[in-house]
């Protein structure tokens, strides 16, 4: 089947702890999107979610973005990036307005939209994305668009992301380092929903679980929004480490043994299973794993043992947020598990027996283009990104007489750029 015609054409960065993925997707002017490349790369210069090393974050930004524009035969000049450190945390915010029975014009509609913009209260924080999830009519929710209806009372709920200003200029500066311009920063778990969520999902209520190199996301949807979200300092790479030191041997060896034996289950047959510490290409002179035998390999049993236990540790966390987030009862039920953390075999079941609720693995969701490796839980969060980008929800700092302009910086107007946003947000 041909290509078909590329109307616009939008660049994504996921800057995680463990990897750092890019893609090119276009929109078609039948209003399809295609995925045109993509690419990733280890992670440099970045812990828990934040810039630590400048220099090396910038590399491996460039690096990754180069790679995707190789796939896609294309070169992007600007991106949108995820956001999963930076404290970030979600607040929704209700505003009403007088109408006095009348029927709803669109500028009663923007007034709204500018008394909530005016009512937000960062505290200090940089505000990420503030847009309205519904309208009610008289207190009654669940309206998308009231223009054309009568009531005595208009509202919206806002739900507001907001995140600390210093990691957030860090990343930013990042990017603008490797020769990029910032569209926008959005919060890694509203481009996972994006990606892994339906709309039914977000009305009735769940929680999406992002599980990434360091830091995990629990974040509560429902009524059609982002209601609460949490930050877990735990990730897949702590049962990496875990692993690494129950039997003395090197991140690598642990990480090949926790993605290709590893699992969250248990089976009978595990005690009985000896796998390698060794891969293939491998120097066998090195030292010998503890409790390996004479050729060193280890039960399969004390490797599941190791996994499971730090499993237990997240899934703890992962409980104590969702009861804070006050996700319980009737409305509290589906649980869907997407980052790279996800894919360990077994974790679904896992999560569904620590947790008391179905699981299910959210993934990438079908997409043209779309290469047979990226089509996982991992790069879930990255086409999100793209996803998020081109349905362009409303922002309600952009609504009324003073719109947020779209200057792109590069250069020696960045620091213009990096005061611009203190400005703006602060």
């Amino acid at each position: 089947m041909a290509m078909p015609r590329i109307g616009r054409v939008f660049g994504a960065v996921n800057v995680g702890s463990f990897r750092i993925s890019a893609m090119i997707m276009g929109l078609s002017e039948t209003g399809e999107m295609v995925v045109l490349g993509s690419g990733h790369r280890a992670s440099q210069g970045i812990k828990r979610g934040y810039i630590t090393d400048m220099a090396a974050a910038t590399y491996a930004i460039r690096d990754a973005v180069e790679r995707a524009e190789k796939n896609a035969g294309t070169s992007i000049s600007s991106v949108w990036i995820g956001c999963s450190g930076a404290g970030l945390a979600s607040r929704t915010t209700k505003v009403e307005i007088e109408i006095g029975g009348r029927r709803i014009e669109e500028e009663d509609i923007e007034h709204l939209l500018m008394s909530a913009r005016d009512n937000i209260q960062p505290d200090g924080r940089m505000v990420l994305h503030a847009q309205p999830a519904h309208y009610t009519l008289d207190g009654a929710n669940g309206v998308a668009n009231p223009k054309g209806l009568h009531a005595e009372q208009l509202g919206v709920d806002i739900h507001v992301m907001l995140a600390d200003g210093a990691p957030v200029r860090n990343l930013i500066e990042a990017v603008q380092n490797a020769h990029l311009d910032v569209e926008s920063v959005v919060a890694a778990p509203v481009a996972a929903g994006f990606a892994c969520l339906t709309p039914e999902e977000r009305e009735l209520g769940t929680a999406l679980i992002e599980i990434g190199g360091e830091v995990t996301n629990v974040s509560v949807y429902a009524k059609g929004m982002l209601l609460g979200l949490k930050a877990i300092p735990l990730g897949s790479a702590d049962i990496t480490d875990a692993i690494a030191s129950a039997f003395g041997i090197r991140r690598f060896q642990a990480e090949r043994l926790k993605c290709v034996s590893g699992s969250a289950i248990a089976s009978p047959t595990d005690h009985r299973e000896m796998i390698p510490v060794n891969g293939p290409g491998d120097d066998t002179s090195g030292v010998t794993a503890r409790g390996a035998d004479d050729k060193n390999r280890i039960p399969r049993a004390e490797l599941v043992s190791v996994v499971t236990e730090q499993l237990s540790r997240l899934t703890d966390e992962v409980g104590r947020s969702l009861k804070e987030l006050g996700f319980s009862g009737a409305r509290g039920n589906q649980v869907v598990l997407t980052g790279g953390g996800a894919e360990l075999a077994g974790f679904a079941e896992f999560a569904q027996s620590a947790l008391g609720r179905p699981v299910r693995i959210g993934k990438t969701p079908p997409l043209r283009g779309l290469p047979e490796a990226h089509a996982t839980p991992g790069f879930a969060t990255l086409a999100g990104l793209c996803l998020y980008a081109a349905a362009d929800p409303v922002d309600i700092r952009s609504i009324g007489p003073k719109p947020q302009s779209t200057t792109h910086y590069g250069g020696i107007k960045i620091v213009n750029r990096v005061l611009r946003a203190v400005k703006e947000y602060f």
